[in-house]
């Protein structure tokens, strides 16, 4: 392996704190005076709308060092059991609130770890989901669990209720990395949890990996993704570790000697990229890789590449309904979050209320940004211009942002002709800096995000 080297000018960008752009205006924009008249939102949806829903399971049966989630470890079923009723009453309280819609086309379960609800609870959750919100044919149900702590009883229980799409947390098959964050989970039990999940009708499954953990090289970053694609998952993400310890305080496990620097940090996340081409995946956006035949990677070629709150997606539905504490939702209207303390979302429940704590109604520039954004992050290509007519725009009405992108330019993270931006190769891991030369909120919350790379 031979990884590029990041040149001075890319250096210097690649240190700035940036958002990674799944949404924009970004959730730390959002303002808790707006939240109540958010509450209408969901009884405007309109009957050709279809659904997606996320629903947030803020445990874990493990604390890992490195997790920057909404999540508490759970000493006992009991606190998992109370929070799963309050969700129910939750569903059901958000489904009477609900304009007339399309059906559901997708249900994503984050966390936390989905797989600390019991099987039994996890199933009576999706039934009741399903029930309420009415899946559309071939609606992707999908969950992002932790392979270390998956039992069989789980997955029989999810394959049961139609999870057709699982992502396992592997993040390193590295045994002293694995330590090093209290992550043990040995490479035979992830290619078990992998070979059942197949056999009980999860036809597709995400492995998502990690760079910038401690103790964690090129050399082992690679062998962790070469074991990875041994057992041939659909779709695989990449994420650079963030190092937040004032924001997340079990992090302070993590020794910041044992962290990889910038150039460490560059050299991992190639040695990643090689291991996933070399395997025959193609990149997807700035972290995602998929085999050639995935819905994903038809959707980047055809241009129908999205993005929100999960990442990459296909899914074009145009309401994303949050379920659970700290979810967060998106209606025409703007975007909405749920309470983030547990304590606090299950009291709003108890009392009949929608949880919402914060909302931001999206105007027309929001909008405008939002499309130029999403089409660099999703396309590495955006016509400026274009995009301005389509939104009602004059066409140089970012012709000040367009100036800006010079400067990066100069820098070769991205190239320019007349009002169309493309992002070279070279540079696709710092596109959310070529993103960032659109965003005008970000003076203010810059200091809250992790580094570009």
């Amino acid at each position: 392996m031979t990884p590029s080297v990041l040149t001075p000018a890319q250096r210097q960008h690649a240190e700035r704190n940036l958002p990674r752009y799944t949404s924009y205006p970004t959730a730390l924009a959002f303002d808790a005076e707006q939240a109540s008249a958010a509450k209408s939102w969901l009884g405007r949806t309109r009957v050709e709308d279809r659904l997606s829903v996320y629903v947030h399971v803020p445990f874990c049966r493990r604390l890992c060092w490195y997790c920057g989630c909404h999540t508490s470890i759970a000493h006992s079923y009991k606190r998992v059991g109370t929070f799963f009723e309050t969700l129910m009453r939750e569903v059901d309280l958000v489904a009477a609130r609900l304009g007339k819609h399309d059906g559901l086309a997708h249900l994503h379960f984050g966390g936390g770890s989905p797989n600390a609800l019991s099987p039994e609870d996890f199933a009576a959750l999706v039934t009741r989901l399903k029930t309420v919100f009415r899946p559309r044919p071939g609606a992707e149900i999908a969950a992002e669990l932790d392979p270390g702590m998956l039992s069989e009883a789980f997955v029989d229980a999810a394959g049961a209720v139609g999870v057709n799409r699982v992502s396992l947390g592997v993040q390193t098959f590295d045994p002293t990395v694995q330590a090093l964050v209290n992550r043990i989970q040995p490479y035979d039990h992830v290619a078990r949890a992998t070979e059942r999940l197949r056999a009980v009708g999860v036809k597709g499954l995400n492995f998502d990996l990690m760079y910038g953990l401690p103790g964690q090289t090129p050399e082992n970053v690679h062998e962790s993704a070469r074991l990875a694609v041994q057992l041939r998952p659909d779709r695989v993400a990449v994420f650079g570790y963030a190092h937040v310890p004032w924001m997340k305080k079990h992090q302070t496990m993590i020794r910041e000697a044992d962290l990889a620097d910038l150039d460490g940090r560059w050299a991992q996340a190639e040695a990643a990229d090689a291991a996933l081409k070399e395997a025959g995946y193609v990149r997807i956006g700035l972290d995602h890789y998929a085999l050639p035949g995935d819905a994903l990677a038809h959707a980047a070629t055809e241009g129908r590449l999205r993005r929100n709150f999960q990442g990459y997606t296909d899914d074009p539905a145009p309401v994303l309904v949050p379920i659970g504490p700290s979810s967060i939702g998106q209606f025409r209207e703007g975007f909405v979050g749920n309470l983030v303390p547990t304590d606090q979302w299950s009291a709003a429940v108890a009392r009949g209320e929608l949880p919402l704590s914060r909302a931001l109604v999206l105007d027309a520039e929001d909008r405008l940004r939002a499309a130029v954004i999403e089409r660099l992050m999703c396309d590495m290509r955006v016509d400026v211009a274009a995009i301005c007519r389509e939104q009602g725009f004059a066409e140089n009405h970012l012709d000040a942002e367009l100036s800006a992108v010079d400067a990066l330019r100069l820098a070769s993270l991205c190239a320019r002709d007349g009002a169309v931006v493309s992002i070279p190769e070279a540079a696709r891991r710092l596109m959310r800096v070529v993103a960032a030369a659109f965003d005008a909120r970000l003076p203010a919350a810059a200091a809250r995000h992790a580094k570009a790379v």
